[in-house]
This record gives C-alpha cells, structure tokens and sequence, in this order.
C-alpha cells in the first residue's frame, strides 16, 4: 500500500494535467493539423475518456491518503474537484457554453491536483513513509 499512495497521487495529477491540456490546446492543435487528425483528437470522446479513468484513480487516492494519513483537510478540494470535472463532462458544451465548460474542467483539476498535493504535504509533515521512493 505504500507504493500505491505514491502511485495514485502521481497519476491523479498527471491526469489533471493532462485533462487541462486537452481542454485548452486540442482547440489550437486542431487548427494546425489534417482534418482527419483533428477529428480523432477533437471530439469529447477523448474528454470523457480521461474523466472516466481520472475520477476512480483520483478518488482511490484521496480515499487512500485519509487512511494512511487520517487527516481529511484536502478531500473537500479533491471532492469538490471530482464533481466539476464530472458536471464539465456530463452537462457539456451544449448547455454550459464553452466558457463555462472549460473554467469547470480548469477549476475541477487545479483542486484535484491541489488535493493530491496537500495529501503529500500531510504525508511529509507527519514524517511516514507511503511517499518514500
């Protein structure tokens, strides 16, 4: 268990990274490359993907740094998080509006990641080992 923290708190950010680069530079990304591309990488397919695998992996983090650590100081940021990556997905650019949709999928992973972090702070402020290389 303790490579796992390691692990899902690696993983959750770097979906949350990966989340915001889609939302943000797919648009650009489209416009420099052949039609056939941009409709492979453009469609929310690849956004919805990247939610279903982030919100599991993410909230098995989270639930796992409350155990290890039994401090639960950054699972509002984490939960909140969660639900406005899921709410971006689900509701969509068709009834949020694009602006909205993309400030909700910015909002929601900056939290996760913060989360994630603060749950690594934790780990270093109480000196246990499940961050340890």
């Amino acid at each position: 268990m303790i490579k796992t923290q390691l692990t899902s708190d690696k993983v959750a950010i770097s979906l949350s990274l990966v989340c915001v680069l889609h939302c943000f530079f797919v648009p650009s990304f489209i416009i420099l490359t052949p039609s056939f591309m941009s409709f492979s990488l453009g469609n929310e397919f690849i956004h919805k993907l990247i939610v279903i695998v982030a919100v599991p992996v993410s909230s098995y983090a989270l639930v796992l740094g409350y155990k290890n650590h039994k401090t639960a100081s950054y699972l509002p940021a984490g939960i909140l998080g969660l639900l406005a990556i899921i709410f971006a997905v689900v509701l969509g650019e068709e009834i949020l509006g694009e602006t909205i949709e993309k400030g909700l999928t910015l909002t929601g992973s900056i939290l996760i990641a913060l989360a994630h972090y603060k749950n690594y702070q934790i780990c270093k402020q109480l000196n246990c080992s499940c961050h340890e290389d």
